[in-house]
């Protein structure tokens, strides 16, 4: 089975114990660290799809301006890994990073917060909502702030607000997961497990495994208003829409 555990550590034993007894798991979505039972981490690679945020961001200011990113957490490996990403992708750019404020996982804060950089930093031109609820937050404020024409708004995740903001032309993009992969793949890597073994689908998945041979990328996708129809076309044929 495959498994997108919120608390890893305590579903450690129970992996354990049924790896012991020769069930296969796959950790996808949600890493489980220190639960070594597990065959692998299958899900989104977040140093990239920071990168991919950060590319669409220097698209859509032309390659200068000043950007701030809220985030929900600022130690968290995932908020931590796409900051990185986004960074990397606007070096050898005139686009500068002013402010990372950390919303503590509350959207109505996410929206404050935006607000008052908004408000005191008039050379903020972008912002980078890492979590889920950053991008509807941070369209709000903008909004507010009717600062829409001059403000881009880049987020993460296909949240349903999300996707009614890039509608409107609020939010500029969204780097989106890819959970149809994640299912595909998984089904795929486990189903090889059972045919071949552990060690024959560890070769044959081991030039897509990350740097430490510990991941395995489901992929990132970006989603624009120019392409929102065809994605929620394809969210539809899949039934997940």
């Amino acid at each position: 089975y495959s498994i997108s555990a919120i608390d890893p550590a305590s579903a450690k034993g129970t992996i354990a114990n049924d790896v012991q007894h020769g069930i296969a798991v796959l950790a996808i979505d949600s890493p489980l660290p220190g639960t070594a039972a597990a065959s692998l981490y299958l899900g989104t690679p977040n140093y990239t799809a920071g990168f991919q945020a950060g590319t669409a961001m220097k698209q859509v200011l032309g390659g200068k301006g000043k950007v701030a990113i809220l985030v929900g957490s600022l130690t968290a490996s995932n908020a931590t890994q796409r900051i990185a990403g986004f960074e990397d992708a606007l070096k050898g750019t005139s686009i500068t990073v002013a402010q990372k404020v950390n919303d503590n996982l509350q959207a109505s804060t996410a929206t404050s917060d935006a607000e008052t950089i908004l408000a005191n930093n008039p050379g903020v031109t972008g912002l980078y909502g890492v979590y889920s609820y950053d991008g509807p937050a941070l369209a709000q404020a903008v909004t507010s702030a009717g600062k829409t024409a001059t403000v881009h708004i880049v987020s993460d995740d296909s949240d349903a607000q999300t996707l009614g903001f890039i509608r409107s032309g609020v939010i500029s993009g969204t780097v989106v997961q890819m959970p149809y992969e994640q299912g595909y793949t998984g089904a795929f890597v486990l189903a090889a497990e059972k045919v071949l073994g552990k060690a024959a689908t560890m070769t044959i998945v081991k030039s897509y495994l990350s740097s430490d041979g510990s991941a395995l990328s489901s992929g990132v996708g970006l989603i624009t208003k120019s392409d929102l129809s065809s994605y929620q076309a394809l969210e539809a044929q899949l039934g997940i829409g």
